[in-house]
């Protein structure tokens, strides 16, 4: 049997080891994901939005993803009922010769 005794750091206090903090997963941590401009402001806006996540755990997350999703495709449909040029209702027609 060995009466050693357990190693000491430089003052005689053992020697301790530091804890590993624990780690949440499902806490809120950034994601600093760049988001280029656009250039059209209100797609930019909501974009920004997105940001909001990083202030909430992993399950709120999907709440934020959803109402960004669901306003980006009303902006998309919207440019899409934008009335543009009209089209030519019949082709131009050529002379005979």
């Amino acid at each position: 049997m060995s009466d050693t005794a357990p190693e000491t750091g430089t003052e005689g206090a053992p020697e301790t080891v530091p804890e590993e903090q624990e780690h949440d997963p499902a806490a809120p941590a950034p994601l600093d994901v760049p988001r280029t401009p656009t250039g059209n402001a209100e797609v930019d806006g909501l974009l920004g939005r997105l940001a909001d996540a990083d202030h909430l755990a992993t399950d709120g997350h999907v709440e934020v993803y959803e109402d960004v999703h669901r306003e980006l495709r009303d902006a998309l449909t919207a440019l899409d009922a934008r009335p543009g040029p009209s089209a030519p209702t019949r082709h131009p027609t050529t002379t005979p010769r």
